[in-house]
């Protein structure tokens, strides 16, 4: 897969990145070899290989699921300026 010119300079525009003409053609070339890079690994053999998440193997921990309700919601409305019932009260913003 290669990119072209106007491919490099849609991706700039959607990035909302500014590309001048004469670095667009440079990008061009870096994205090209990129992508031959990404080609020639696609042609490994990786049968029989394990995918791996970590270059240590490690099981996760885990903590128990358990729902609980904090028993901070006094704590955490404490420094807004208007509540009512462990609910913030914010202005109205639309009308």
């Amino acid at each position: 897969m290669s990119v072209d010119l106007a491919t490099v300079k849609r991706v700039a525009k959607l990035a909302r990145i500014a590309l001048p003409e004469d670095e667009a053609e440079r990008v061009m070339g870096e994205l090209n070899g990129i992508l031959g890079f990404v080609e020639q690994l696609s042609e490994v053999n990786v049968d029989g290989v394990e995918p791996m998440t970590s270059v240590m193997p490690m099981a996760m921990r885990k903590r128990k699921d358990a729902v609980t309700d904090g028993g901070k919601a006094d704590d955490i409305v404490a420094n807004a300026p208007e509540t009512d019932r462990h609910f913030f009260l914010v202005p109205k913003v639309v009308e």
